[in-house]
């Protein structure tokens, strides 16, 4: 017989000291950094200052320490504990971004604009990936810049597409804007980025595959589906978590702990619930936020409602900030491919184009089914133009890009999204309220706006249907009577639900009468 022969384990205890030391320093660092950033914000917004907002602050600031990590000795030890993961984006930092986004939403502006708001997410993203994936794929055929093969620019197109305003939007609420243009920036953006993800993992299948005939028809009937799917998780978890608190007696004082934790728990429950069975956890979380801020927030104890709505902005504050720091921090740490400058400038062009066919042409499409004085002006057409920044999302799934396409390809798309990301937030992100002011939708309070002129709107707005079948040389008689009983359909339909949410969901869901008005 053999004898079995035990090795002793090896300790290293010298290397478990510096490990655990290098762990010190880096989040040491990286609440430096938060500190660093949350005093400069604060000073910014005290002096008004609009030229850096505070996303682009915090970008900036981990930009300079990953530079000068990069070129310091600490570079690797450092590293270990600073990589821009995806999946802790996804996974612990957007959560509460988003949910804290539908949870402070106002919902007659958004809904009042949601057909609006759904045309350019799945539309206008979907035109904007083809476009711009298509662009990027002639640009290299006609050799101005490197080429990449037609899928892969698909690829590019689709990540690059998710826009993430939180520059613009803070803009807007510091000086005011009209409160359908900050809606419809809100609502695309939010929703486009499942569109966007969506499209990325439908191309990255077809790209692996290598049979894209039978998957391109596909990809909107897919975002469709995950769509639905995702919206009816989060209503329904959000219903869910109306009725516990409504019949459990949680709003007593001795169990005021009890009743907080379990409210923080749903939006997580709804995200991961959605993300575990293929759906879009953004989309489910976002409509979990409007349903328990509308339902379940007033089952809530006074006390639990205060710290609720202070939680969650503190979190979503401190993540917002801190996937700025982190993003910022990791492109000065990445490898970058700078030897194809030219595809970078082109794309940066490309996409610009491509976000002006998306605007624009939602935006035509959009005004044809609403009443004159309901039409998206020119101005904010071109306002909704300018806030196409590319943040977080984008940043996240170039890096994602670098494990699904070969070596080389992945760091040119890295490489010009990093750069994109940059360019958008630090220089447009800037000159955003010189843009509000040149445009002049600047407004005195955008909180008064909120409550004023909607109800009109909720009554007259018709919102677009998804596919035009009707031919502009029809009888124009025929296409007006037509026209008239779709305004008095959605008028009965918007009153039958505003019955609906008064007379049954308010009293079946809350502790209310439902006499209230909602907001």
């Amino acid at each position: 017989m053999e004898e079995l022969v035990i090795s002793p384990v090896d300790h290293d205890p010298q290397g478990q000291v510096k490990q655990q030391q290098a762990a010190g320093v880096g989040i040491l660092l990286q609440i430096m950094m938060l500190v660093l950033s949350f005093v400069l914000g604060h000073v910014l917004r005290r002096h008004r200052f609009h030229y850096l907002p505070e996303a682009s602050g915090s970008l900036l600031i981990g930009l300079i320490v990953g530079v000068l990590a990069n070129i310091s000795d600490t570079e690797t030890s450092i590293r270990t504990w600073f990589n821009f993961h995806e999946e802790f984006f996804f996974l612990f930092l957007l959560p509460p971004i988003i949910f804290q986004s539908g949870f402070s939403l106002q919902p007659k502006p958004f809904f009042s604009n949601f057909g609006a708001i759904v045309t350019f997410a799945i539309i206008g993203t979907f035109v904007a990936s083809v476009v711009t994936g298509g662009l990027v794929y002639l640009g290299g055929s006609m050799y101005l810049m490197y080429k990449l093969p037609f899928v892969e620019c698909l690829m590019f197109g689709a990540l690059i597409s998710a826009t993430d305003p939180v520059t613009v939007l803070s803009i807007f609420q510091d000086v005011g804007t009209d409160v359908n243009l900050y809606a419809l920036v809100f609502g695309e953006s939010v929703l486009n980025d499942a569109m966007a993800i969506s499209l990325y993992r439908t191309m990255s299948l077809v790209n692996r595959q290598s049979s894209s005939g039978e998957h391109f028809l596909m990809v909107v009937i897919r975002f469709l589906e995950t769509f639905a799917g995702s919206m009816s998780a989060g209503v329904g978890v959000g219903f869910t978590s109306a009725l516990l608190f409504k019949y459990a007696g949680l709003d007593t004082e001795n169990l005021q702990n009890l009743e907080c934790c379990l409210f923080v728990l749903f939006p997580y429950f709804s995200y991961m619930l959605a993300e575990g069975v293929g759906l879009s956890g953004i989309v489910s979380i976002l409509f979990t936020g409007i349903v328990m801020k509308r339902y379940t927030f007033s089952n809530l104890s006074e006390a639990s409602q205060s710290f609720v709505s202070s939680f969650f902005h503190l979190i979503s504050s401190l993540a917002e900030t801190f996937t700025f720091i982190y993003m910022g921090f990791d492109i000065a740490m990445e490898q970058h491919s700078w030897s194809h400058v030219g595809f970078i400038l082109f794309s940066i062009l490309f996409i610009g184009v491509a976000r002006a066919v998306n605007v624009f042409g939602c935006a035509y499409l959009v005004n044809l089914f609403r009443q004159e004085n309901q039409k998206i002006p020119m101005k904010h057409q071109k306002a909704l133009w300018y806030s196409g920044l590319r943040g977080a999302m984008a940043f996240a799934l170039a890096l994602q890009s670098l494990h699904d396409l070969p070596e080389g390809h992945g760091q040119i798309i890295f490489t010009a999204t990093t750069t994109i990301v940059v360019v958008t937030v630090l220089l447009i992100g800037g000159s955003t309220g010189k843009m509000l002011e040149a445009l002049e939708v600047v407004g005195d309070d955008l909180d008064d706006s909120m409550s004023e002129g909607f109800e009109e709107s909720d009554r007259q707005y018709v919102p677009p249907p998804f596919s035009i079948g009707a031919s502009s040389d029809e009888d124009t008689s025929s296409s007006g009577s037509r026209f008239k009983m779709k305004l008095k359909e959605f008028h009965k339909t918007t009153t039958s639900f505003t019955a609906l949410d008064k007379n049954f969901l308010t009293p079946f869901f809350t502790t209310n009468s439902g006499d209230g008005d909602g907001e």
